[in-house]
């Protein structure tokens, strides 16, 4: 607590790798100010599966981050009560054995697989099952982790736009708001999408970009669905409410792609794949705008043409959140550089 007592930091963004920064931030003993120009969620957090998808198949340079999410999560409930999680495991299917046996998962035989997901009309001879792997409601998860950060202290501020930085020589010493200017030690961006735009009133272009998706919510039967299923005519999980949550790639404007037809045609998909589904109707389809890179790797670290800016775009925001929150408040508070954050600095851009 000490090394971060009264040190101002303000984390623009309450999505939910923004509502982890703070978290830590505040927990370290820094004066957390969180500001959020709508509000908590609104935007790629709101719009998430919630899958919280630790392996990856193929070279992963950020191998380690995901590594440790796991972990971070699991700690993460032990602090924050309200944080819930649901450890399930996550099964996929549809691509070559050779990507399945590098993704660090067990293969199932197609007996376990009708085992895990009695449902399943057309199980594969194999699958992947990673165990470790579940799933979280990305709005209730940023609102624990914003009221985590509130009991250490950390201030909230939702419908407050970023206007521009108050800077003494290359040193920003504050961020002007609708409400007014800010004072602050280090300044946080992690705004998701409109990152690019912030980083470029302090002359830093990086390349980030609005990748849509969709995700849908259907009404139907309970239980139809165990835990997560990935194959290439789904990717679907249970919600909480016992609502079946879809997400689905976004194709293009025309009105045969619209979110509502994508809904249509996957609940189709959904019946063809799954016993048990009498009725399927969409309850939402919406756009979520994720925050990709151009070398698709986050982006997390200190600007180098500035001093006191840190950076954090993350995809994927929901897995990684809570190891990058975690690791930056310890960059940020402490000094401590993260090997496990060096490929994702912001100077390969700049």
């Amino acid at each position: 607590m000490e090394q971060g007592a009264g040190k101002r930091i303000v984390v623009i963004g309450a999505g939910i790798v923004g509502a982890s920064l703070a978290y830590h931030l505040a927990g370290k003993g820094a004066d957390v100010t969180l500001i959020e120009a709508e509000d908590i969620a609104c935007g790629a957090t709101g719009r998430s599966l919630g899958w919280i998808n630790a392996t990856y198949a193929g070279p992963d340079p950020i191998a380690q981050l995901r590594g440790a999410a796991i972990n971070e999560y699991r700690r993460l409930e032990t602090e924050l009560p309200a944080l819930k999680i649901r450890w399930t495991g996550a099964l996929s299917y549809g691509a070559s054995i050779d990507d399945i046996a590098q993704a660090s998962a067990t293969l199932l035989p197609r007996a376990e697989i009708l085992a895990r997901e009695p449902n399943l009309k057309h199980p594969p001879q194999q699958a992947r099952f990673a165990a470790e792997e579940g799933a979280l409601e990305p709005a209730p998860a940023t609102h624990a982790l914003i009221a985590g950060a509130q009991s250490f202290g950390a201030r909230l501020l939702t419908q407050t736009r970023v206007l521009g930085f108050t800077l003494s020589g290359t040193q920003v010493t504050g961020v002007e708001t609708t409400t007014g200017i800010i004072a602050s030690d280090i300044v946080v961006i992690a705004a998701g999408i409109g990152t690019p735009h912030l980083t470029a009133l302090l002359n830093a272009s990086l390349p980030i970009a609005a990748a849509p998706v969709i995700l849908i919510r259907y009404k139907t039967q309970a239980d139809v669905v165990r835990g997560i299923i990935s194959n290439p005519q789904m990717e679907v999980r249970r919600s909480a409410d016992n609502t079946l949550l879809a997400a689905e790639d976004y194709l293009d404007d025309t009105p045969q792609n619209s979110p509502q037809a994508i809904a249509l045609r996957t609940a189709k998909a959904i019946q063809n794949e799954l016993h048990g589904i009498m009725s399927i109707e969409p309850e939402s389809a919406c756009i979520g705008l994720k925050p990709v890179t151009a070398d698709s790797l986050p982006i997390v670290g200190f600007l180098p043409n500035v001093t006191g800016v840190y950076v954090c775009s993350i995809h994927p925001g929901v897995t990684l959140a809570a190891i990058v929150g975690r690791l930056a408040s310890e960059e940020i508070i402490d000094g401590q550089s993260s090997a496990a954050l060096a490929p994702c600095r912001p100077a390969r851009f700049l």
